[in-house]
């Protein structure tokens, strides 16, 4: 059977068609047509005054629904993360494990793997961020797990693309903790690599750029100040074009501002939104445990004892409607930043569009940028 989705302005990931309707079979785009054509077709009819646009795609979500990755590191934990944060508009995540125990690491790959092989389960790989960090830039990861790559860690990691087929393995680390051979090496087996939790100085970041390192983590945060002198690998990350930059648009992370400056520097199809999103979001909870610890959640902020961030306690549609009114931009390119931008990232071409072949993954959002309805492979979840 197929189904017509219409009734709506449709934003395709990088324009807005009226009087277009999307038709879907078996899960994907099959055309974008004025009217249903003939035969048996299921029509969908949408609020007049919706948008439908593309099913964001979050690189970074440590948890959601009460769920946290490093908690529980399971393929049930990282489907009900995924779960909780469709109602927000995400129809594809990597859930994201941070820095922890080796026997942990490795669990949770396991877990994401089996994660990612149940169809319209949102989960599309994973993101290990650490532990191979800068002590000194390391946030809220336990500093007892931070450590450079051994051989049985690169052996591990060049393995594991070949267990995410159709899905991507996002490693963030810290370039001045990892040499330029096992860059290479990394980037040639399929890993994606990001920049982060780094004082990495531009010149170091510029050589990992030219080893396979093409992405930045939750720009700005657990890295050194830009600085006339040193530029640093905020610098290089704003000053590249072959990089790519994740950015938390809550208005805790980055100030405005800021945020308004990495817009003018990467430009919209090179800067995406991330929630580095914690085990609260989509609940009611003000705290949660992480490494034994409480974090707290209070006034927009999860923070330590202490008052260091933890996360960021936002959703990705929160994030847009955060782009829209810090950034200044219109929604298109904030929802292009929260779908197509990260799709292009991890080269999933066939998510954050809504073109003809594209995975059938929607989003109907009120004027004012809240979710109505949500669709994954053609079904509303």
């Amino acid at each position: 059977m197929r189904t017509f989705f219409h009734g709506c302005p449709v934003f395709t990931g990088d324009q807005t068609l009226e009087g277009i309707g999307v038709l879907v079979e078996e899960g994907r785009v099959l055309d974008l047509l004025p009217r249903p054509p003939a035969g048996a077709v299921e029509e969908v009819a949408l609020e007049p005054d919706s948008l439908l646009a593309p099913g964001f795609v979050d690189t970074q979500v440590n948890g959601g629904g009460g769920v946290l990755f490093n908690e529980t590191p399971t393929a049930a934990a990282a489907l009900a993360i995924a779960s909780a944060h469709r109602r927000f508009g995400t129809t594809s995540l990597l859930p994201t494990f941070i820095t922890d125990a080796a026997g942990k690491w490795r669990l949770a790959v396991d877990a994401a793997a089996e994660a990612a092989q149940v169809p319209g389960g949102g989960v599309v790989g994973i993101h290990l961020e650490g532990p191979f960090l800068n002590m000194e830039r390391r946030g809220v990861h336990e500093a007892a797990y931070v450590r450079a790559p051994t051989d049985e860690d690169i052996a591990f990691l060049l393995g594991l693309p070949a267990r995410f087929p159709g899905g991507r393995v996002l490693l963030t680390l810290a370039p001045e903790v990892v040499d330029d051979g096992t860059l290479a090496r990394l980037a040639e087996a399929g890993l994606i690599l990001a920049g982060g939790h780094s004082a990495a100085t531009y010149a170091r970041t510029d050589s990992a750029l030219d080893q396979g390192l093409t992405g930045f983590t939750h720009l700005f945060n657990a890295m050194p100040p830009l600085m006339n002198r040193e530029p640093g690998i905020a610098g290089a990350a704003l000053s590249s074009p072959r990089g790519w930059c994740g950015i938390i648009a809550d208005g805790v992370h980055v100030h405005g501002a800021v945020l308004r400056l990495a817009l003018a520097a990467k430009g919209p199809d090179r800067l995406f939104l991330v929630t580095d999103a914690m085990s609260p979001t989509g609940t009611d909870v003000d705290s949660f445990e992480l490494y034994g610890h409480t974090i707290y959640r209070r006034d927009g902020r999860l923070v330590t004892a202490d008052g260091v961030l933890a996360g960021a306690d936002i959703d990705m549609a929160a994030a847009v409607r955060g782009a829209v009114r810090l950034m200044g931009v219109g929604p298109e390119t904030a929802l292009a930043m929260a779908a197509r931008v990260p799709a292009t990232f991890l080269g999933l071409d066939d998510l954050g569009r809504i073109t003809p072949g594209a995975r059938a993954d929607f989003v109907e959002l009120s004027q004012a940028l809240t979710v109505r309805r949500v669709w994954s492979a053609g079904a509303e979840r």
